[in-house]
């Protein structure tokens, strides 16, 4: 895609956040990398519905400003994506929001990690509680830096969730599926207590995301993985 694309696609996708209620008034950031050493970045104090392209700014890998839009400044918060940026070299996009399931559970500190329904195990295994860091310091970026090499989205205690692909649908995809998998993780506990999948049906699923070829990571595919989670639990030797 042409920078002018990505732009508008930006946009877009920061309408799709505001109208589905996962940031209010000037809440979230999304980002977007152009190259090696040229990131696109959504700016401060702008609501994420009412974006136009030329808002947009220009980064470089350290945050500096390439290219101004008007009296635009960048969000505090873009260090959090700069660095997933840098950990993981096979992201192209980054997304942060505030959805209002994904952020309760980050404010309760509980991690989206039972088994219950087969698209959240296929895409996302699990997604852990990065813990709380001071908003627009290094302290967000160092929580989430544990958890880039295993996963592909966390929630940010007491503050929201944060997911990141190859591009800016995958990432914001991703971002939906984790409100999606909180939604339903709040609302069967209404219920009662939820039926998890078993380990073989958790194991088969595992098996069929490896024979779907996607991209990204998954905790269910690695080792040692320094947490607590089932989905982590059961690939260990």
């Amino acid at each position: 895609m042409t920078e002018s694309d990505l732009r508008q696609q930006i946009c877009l996708i920061g309408q799709r956040m505001y109208d589905s209620g996962f940031v209010a008034a000037n809440d979230g950031n999304i980002s977007v990398k152009l190259d090696d050493n040229e990131i696109l970045t959504t700016p401060t104090g702008v609501s994420k519905g009412f974006m136009t392209p030329e808002m947009l700014l220009k980064v470089n890998s350290e945050g500096s400003v390439l290219t101004e839009a008007g009296s635009w400044r960048p969000s505090s918060e873009l260090k959090m994506h700069l660095r997933v940026y840098q950990d993981r070299p096979d992201v192209g996009a980054v997304v942060h929001a505030h959805p209002p399931y994904a952020t309760t559970f980050a404010v309760a500190h509980i991690p989206l990690n039972k088994p219950l329904i087969a698209e959240a195990v296929v895409n996302l295994g699990c997604v852990p509680v990065a813990e709380y860091g001071t908003p627009s310091t290094q302290e967000v970026p160092a929580a989430v830096a544990r958890y880039l090499e295993h996963f592909d989205a966390v929630l940010l205690a007491n503050h929201g969730a944060l997911a990141w692909g190859e591009d800016l649908v995958t990432a914001y995809h991703k971002l939906e599926s984790v409100e999606y998998y909180a939604k339903l993780m709040f609302l069967s506990k209404q219920l009662g207590e939820a039926q998890e999948l078993s380990e073989s049906q958790f194991e088969t699923l595992l098996k069929i995301r490896e024979k779907m070829g996607l991209t990204g990571r998954h905790p269910g595919k690695c080792r040692d993985v320094e947490c607590d989670f089932p989905c982590a639990r059961k690939t260990r030797s």
